[in-house]
């Protein structure tokens, strides 16, 4: 499903992936919560076919949700990381789905 969110541009309209229906919402609660993630993320940008000029890249990112709304926050970290050669555009202009998985010890 993973695969699909990220790669089906509408995949959350409602075209029978996810069902959908109307429905008059009164009021809205959800519990507060806060947690950050982070992981090692060159061999996933590496697989992308783009170039690194460092060996080690992590991604971090954090959401905090309570009764006045949300915060989130996400970086990149490159272990020897220069000016880039080239700049790309970066535009989110469609929904995006948060998956968090558990880590079992």
């Amino acid at each position: 499903m993973l695969e699909r969110l990220a790669s089906s541009r509408g995949f959350l309209n409602g075209g029978g992936d996810i069902p959908s229906h109307w429905a008059d919402i009164k009021e809205v609660k959800i519990p507060r919560f806060k947690f950050a993630f982070d992981f090692e993320a060159s061999k996933a940008i590496k697989g992308l076919g783009l170039e690194l000029s460092s060996e080690t890249i992590v991604h971090k990112s954090c959401i905090e949700v309570d009764e006045v709304g949300s915060k989130a926050a996400a970086v990149i970290r490159c272990g020897s990381c220069g000016p880039p050669e080239n700049k790309y555009d970066f535009v989110a202009d469609h929904p995006f789905f948060l998956p968090r998985q558990r880590r079992h010890k």
